[in-house]
C-alpha cells in the first residue's frame, strides 16, 4: 500500500511539476505519463520524499485553500527563498505563511522553529499566535522576539 497527494490541474500539472521540482530541494520528476497527442496526463512528482501525482484532467476541479502543500524550513534565507518562487508569475500571498501559486495550488512555508514558539507557556504561545496573525511571510526573528518579551 502506498499514500499519495493528489493534484487535479486543468491543463498546466507538467509546468506546476517542473516548478516544484526545481523549488523544493531533494525533489524530482519521477514519471511522466503522456497522452497519444504528447501532452502530458500523469506526473509522479517527488517532492522531498513525499509523492504527489498531478493530473491534467480538465476543467472542473479547481484548487483551494481547503488543501495545501506545507513546506518546514530552517531558517528564513529558505522561507524567502521558496516564497519568492512560489509566488512568482501570479502567485497570491495570504495569512500567516500561506501563499498561493501561480497554478492555484496553496503552500505553507513554515519555519521548524514555530512548533517550539506556539508550544512553549501559554501566554507566549498567544503573544506569538497573535503576532503570525498579522503576517503573509513568516519572520522568524520577528516570532522569537514576541516569544522572548513574552
Amino acid at each position: 500500500m502506498s499514500v499519495h497527494t493528489f493534484l487535479w490541474f486543468d491543463a498546466d500539472a507538467e509546468a506546476a511539476a517542473e516548478l516544484y521540482a526545481a523549488t523544493v530541494p531533494n525533489s524530482r520528476i519521477v514519471e511522466v505519463t503522456r497522452q497519444g497527442d504528447g501532452s502530458a496526463f500523469i506526473i509522479d512528482l517527488d517532492l522531498d520524499g513525499q509523492s504527489v501525482i498531478l493530473m491534467n484532467g480538465g476543467p472542473g476541479h479547481p484548487h483551494t485553500d481547503a488543501a495545501s502543500l506545507q513546506v518546514i524550513v530552517d531558517t528564513q534565507d529558505e522561507i524567502d527563498r521558496l516564497w519568492d518562487a512560489l509566488s512568482q508569475g501570479g502567485g497570491t500571498p495570504g495569512p500567516c505563511g500561506w501563499l498561493t501559486d501561480r497554478f492555484g495550488v496553496s503552500w505553507q512555508v513554515v519555519p521548524a522553529v514555530l512548533a517550539k514558539l506556539m508550544g512553549g507557556a501559554p501566554d507566549r504561545a498567544i503573544a506569538v499566535g497573535t503576532a503570525l496573525r498579522t503576517m503573509s511571510k513568516l519572520d522568524i526573528a520577528a516570532l522569537q522576539q514576541v516569544y522572548d518579551q513574552a
